[in-house]
């Protein structure tokens, strides 16, 4: 006899759709759930991952305003500073010296001098360190908002911890600016490149 052609007994029936319910339930979980749920796991794992990225990126963006706001800071004091009249280094190098007086350690070096129609541009490069941040900064304060013309290109500063000492050291690249109204030509004073310029064109 065969078995197709014959009907199913009560508890054949019974368990044929268990059997059917047990299959659809293992079709749903590995077509539809267990997909849904790694969908999922992977969504809550990037955005845990975009969150911290947005924090550290909101950390570097507060950094940054302040840093803005310290720039615009010093470039308002800056405004208020007096460009002086050619030869002023031996003043420049006594406030250097007054600046850098209460650091640990300091050097002070000296580039050529350019001169730019009126305009003369003395760079120079400063090395020092001082026992913490806020030393350090109060230099660069000084430095910034001294009563003589000056920019200060670039400063970069590493902090050193050890068992024995900590300190902060710093190096500076700057430029004091003077003027040719009421300045005295010496034989310091450098040609001026405004006017080399002209005769080549």
């Amino acid at each position: 006899m065969n078995i197709w052609s014959r009907d199913f007994t009560r508890s054949e029936k019974m368990l044929l759709t268990i059997l059917f319910l047990l299959l659809a339930g293992l079709l749903y979980y590995q077509l539809v759930d267990r997909p849904i749920r790694t969908a999922v796991q992977n969504a809550s794992t990037e955005t845990r991952a975009l969150e911290s990225e947005l924090a550290v990126v909101s950390s570097k963006a507060r950094q940054l305003e302040k840093m803005q706001t310290e720039m615009d800071d010093v470039k308002g004091r800056n405004a208020l500073s007096r460009m002086e009249s050619y030869n002023n280094s031996r003043a420049e190098i006594a406030l250097l010296y007054e600046i850098l007086g209460d650091t640990l350690d300091y050097s002070i070096e000296f580039s050529d001098v350019t001169r730019n129609g009126d305009q003369i541009r003395r760079n120079f490069s400063i090395r020092f360190r001082t026992r913490d941040y806020d030393a350090m900064r109060t230099v660069i304060d000084r430095l910034c908002s001294s009563k003589y013309r000056c920019l200060v290109d670039e400063i970069r500063c590493q902090m050193t911890r050890n068992e024995h000492e900590s300190y902060v050291s710093a190096n500076v690249t700057a430029t004091f600016f003077e003027t040719m109204a009421g300045g005295k030509p010496d034989a310091g004073l450098p040609k001026d490149t405004a006017s080399v310029s002209s005769k080549g064109k």
